[in-house]
């Protein structure tokens, strides 16, 4: 075996990586404190949510680089010319008015957890890649659980967030469908022959990653049949005629997907009620609670979420209103014998054998191999800040979206779309001298984007009943409503400014 001389031209090599010489300790810190001020008076002295540059001008910025560079550069040279780009045109979720998406400001805990995450780049896959995390994620998961009331028999895998949740519920749903059923087992064999008469029942205000799943599961967006229109109280009222009508035409209700906390409107589903009614034609029940799952840490708001504990599967999403860093999903069965259906072993990653030794590889519950360590994230935030501070923060955003929509209801020149369920505030500019839907839509819509491309305010838009709808999506602690209504303001200017216009060149009928 020949020996490498550290003096030699590997010597080189070091100055990139971390490693146990004082040089790249020194060179490690002053980076981080580099990026750290950067970042940090970046933060402090950006007085609009986003720079207002426009999608060309940040495409030529782009193209001025060289992607593939045959020499490199040096840091201090290189991170001046990125933040010309990155730093200054970023999206703030810091800023009070950065209020389009379930998109969290972050803990600043959390972000000293993502330097601990980055810096060791260990991987939750297999035991012997990351000991302590491993147990630190296991152990953290069956607390949460428990949090949601769930028993001993429950277990949780942390993901990417909803998506991969919602994905892993519904794969989960089709396969114990098949085994207990129809004695088939899709891991081993591939869909059954009644694969096609499979269906999915959920509203129609399931998020869009329900049909996305049933596609990718090999069941279709067809299988998906969304039920109730204006709201989720008509779930309980139309779930068991569905499934009745559903078995009437000889196709195979597998299971039901409700939602706790809508993207448009943080509406919560009478879970109880849903429960009674799918458990008795045994349905899987799946909860998306990546939005509303939060309001367990709230004393004041965590019974809406009763009977939560009774589903066969949850989608939670820290980095909404855990505030979080990106990503940082959880996803919770009620019995983890159901991780059995994705459980596979690998001789060189997950041997059986571990198991003899009391080891734990996180793989064998995931369909994910490489996996960041981001239970770290909530671990350190739950441990500095406390589940009384957590909930506290949640209920002043709920309580300031509810001062805001009260605004809005007493004001002639907008439309309230609902009172507030959580945080999410949905209305629309209007005026009695607009006769025209079109014409309001084309307003409202301008509005937004108008808000955007200034760099003033960053608001969501949606549709209801054909008409577009405006969003505030209100979940930072550190927005002041004195600073929202100076907003609606700004936008019932403009969107006079946008009526008079439209009257004076003639769009609007008399």
């Amino acid at each position: 075996m020949s020996y490498i001389d550290p003096k030699s031209a590997t010597l080189d090599f070091k100055k990139y990586f971390l490693n146990n010489t004082s040089e790249t300790a020194t060179e490690y810190r002053s980076i981080v404190a580099k990026v750290a001020e950067v970042v940090s008076n970046q933060i402090k002295s950006q007085e609009k949510p986003y720079s207002g540059a426009s999608p060309d001008s940040l495409r030529k910025l782009a193209k001025s680089f060289d992607f593939f560079p045959n020499q490199g550069t040096d840091f201090d040279e290189l991170f001046e010319k990125t933040s010309e780009l990155i730093l200054k045109n970023n999206i703030s979720v810091y800023h009070p008015l950065c209020i389009a998406h379930l998109h969290c400001p972050t803990f600043v805990v959390s972000l000293a957890a993502e330097m601990i995450i980055s810096a060791f780049n260990q991987s939750m896959d297999s035991f012997d890649q990351a000991p302590a995390a491993t147990m630190i994620e296991q152990e953290l998961g069956e607390a949460i659980c428990k949090l949601y009331g769930f028993g001993d028999e429950s277990d949780a895998t942390f993901t990417g967030g909803g998506t991969m949740s919602n994905f892993m519920g519904l794969l989960l749903a089709r396969d114990h469908y098949s085994q207990q059923n129809l004695s088939w087992n899709i891991q081993k064999q591939g869909l059954p022959p009644e694969a096609s008469k499979f269906r999915i029942i959920c509203s129609s205000h399931a998020h869009f990653t329900i049909a996305q799943s049933a596609s990718i599961l090999g069941l279709g967006e067809n299988a998906v049949i969304k039920i109730g229109n204006e709201s989720l109280l008509e779930e309980k009222k139309i779930l068991e005629k569905t499934i009745i009508d559903l078995k009437a035409q000889g196709l195979l209700p597998i299971a039901y997907v409700t939602t706790a906390g809508t993207t448009d409107y943080g509406e919560i589903a009478d879970i109880e009620a849903i429960v009674a009614c799918a458990k008795k034609y045994n349905l899987w029940i799946h909860v998306d609670a990546a939005y509303g799952g939060s309001l367990i840490f709230s004393e004041t708001h965590r019974h809406r979420l009763k009977g939560i504990q009774q589903v066969d599967s949850l989608t939670i999403d820290f980095h909404k209103l855990f505030f979080q860093p990106i990503s940082c999903g959880l996803f919770i069965v009620k019995n983890k014998a159901m991780f059995e259906y994705i459980r596979l072993h690998a001789d060189y990653l997950n041997p059986e054998s571990n198991e003899e030794h009391g080891i734990i590889d996180l793989v064998s519950k995931s369909i994910q191999t490489t996996r960041r360590f981001d239970a770290l994230k909530p671990f350190l935030t739950l441990q500095h800040l406390g589940v009384q501070k957590i909930g506290q923060m949640i209920d002043y955003t709920i309580k300031l979206a509810n001062e805001i929509a009260e605004c809005i209801k007493n004001d002639p020149n907008f439309e309230l779309a609902n009172v507030p369920a959580i945080n999410t505030v949905v209305f629309r500019y209007t005026s009695e001298e607009i006769n025209d839907l079109a014409i309001e839509n084309e307003i409202n819509n301008e509005l937004k984007m108008n808000l955007l491309l200034t760099g003033e305010a960053i608001i969501g838009q949606t549709y209801l009943r054909e008409k577009a709808f405006l969003k505030f999506t209100l979940l930072n602690p550190m927005t002041e409503s004195k600073v929202i209504k100076s907003l609606l303001k700004n936008i019932k200017n403009q969107g006079n400014e946008l009526l008079k216009n439209k009257m004076l060149f003639g769009q609007l009928q008399e």
